[in-house]
């Protein structure tokens, strides 16, 4: 199983915290992943939102900060909102992150879960489906041939023009980020591409459902079921004790779902739901390591099993040296821990 971080670049702190300015928030945002690569951890994700709290717009340019100053840990976005994207461009940066890492970049493409990024670059959110379609097919046949003959109802077609660079890796990994929808789920499958789920509350094991059609999709569409992988985006944070790692994360927490919960109709999130989600079968990773490893664990096998957890720290927009040491428990304390339970396992 591996284990990684995804942030956002977040920007937001509550009263309590003083704000980074934004080239501050980016310093620190890449000694974590400096940090993450240190301890061992496998991964580090970069999202991509168009929102005055966020600082990750332009994910691969992080990324590609980030890895020239790391050696092993796979560098990925979390995710490329494919549907507002030119597969194109969207191809060539990442390609570029993968001879600069020599070999380490990903891409999670998915829809998003804002709109934002529609009517900024042209297109209408009503079609968000749709152009996603479209963008990821022609994303995968530029995976797959340098030169490409394509047509679209969204963007002009190409008649044979070679895609540069091409990647260090033979293959550019692209995984399908989904939310709670069976058609992406059933998506992912019919096309033979690892699958990550974004779980930011309720429990795992109510998406065991969907994580089983995809499987099935797979298993119908005959790939090899050697390469399917399933991976799940959660909230997390670890500290030295549960107490600790809660009452660092609410506040952050509180805040950020809070104020999407005013534009989307929601009441304000409360202490109580939190502290439910931490708890036995909810879906928030945070607690002391023993804890998180166990109910890593717990939610692999309520998922069918899990090839790679990526935890959600900084919507907290914590206190910088309190992500450092979260992090650092994360790769030397939990992974340790799961990697030991499962040689352990029969």
């Amino acid at each position: 199983m591996e284990l990684g971080i995804d942030s956002f670049a977040a920007i937001m702190s509550d009263a309590s915290a003083a704000q980074p300015s934004p080239a501050d928030r980016i310093a620190n945002l890449i000694e974590e992943i400096e940090t993450a690569d240190r301890c061992g951890l496998d991964v580090f994700g970069i999202g991509e939102h168009h929102r005055p709290e966020f600082l990750d717009s332009a994910p691969a340019v992080i990324l590609a900060a980030a890895a020239a100053r790391t050696k092993s840990i796979r560098l990925t976005s979390a995710v490329t909102v494919l549907s507002a994207a030119d597969p194109v461009r969207v191809f060539q940066e990442f390609a570029t992150l993968d001879l600069i890492s020599k070999g380490r970049a990903e891409i999670v493409v998915g829809r998003g879960s804002f709109g934002e990024a529609y009517p900024l670059f042209g297109l209408r959110f009503e079609d968000y489906d749709a152009l996603f379609a479209e963008k990821l097919g022609l994303l995968l046949e530029i995976r797959a041939k340098e030169e490409v003959h394509w047509s679209g109802k969204f963007r002009p077609g190409l008649s044979g023009q070679g895609i540069y660079p091409r990647p260090y890796q033979e293959e550019l990994p692209i995984w399908l980020g989904v939310g709670g929808t069976r058609q992406s789920f059933a998506r992912a499958g019919l096309l033979g591409l690892p699958l990550m789920v974004a779980i930011i509350g309720g429990e795992f094991r109510r998406f065991r459902p969907l994580v089983d059609l995809y499987r099935e999709a797979w298993r119908r569409a005959g790939h090899p079921p050697e390469h399917q992988r399933v991976g799940v985006h959660a909230l997390g944070f670890v500290a030295e004790t549960s107490a600790e790692a809660r009452d660092t994360f609410f506040p952050g927490w509180s805040h950020m779902f809070t104020e999407i919960g005013r534009e989307r109709g929601w009441p304000p999130v409360t202490r109580a739901q939190f502290d439910a989600q931490c708890g036995p079968g909810g879906a928030f990773l945070i607690g002391d390591p023993d804890t998180v490893a166990r109910k890593l664990r717990e939610a692999s096998d309520d998922l069918g099993g899990v090839s790679r957890f990526t935890f959600q720290m900084s919507s907290a927009a914590t206190e910088h040296q309190a992500m450092l040491k979260s992090i650092e428990l994360l790769g030397t304390a939990v992974a340790p821990l799961v990697r030991e339970s499962i040689k352990a396992r029969p």
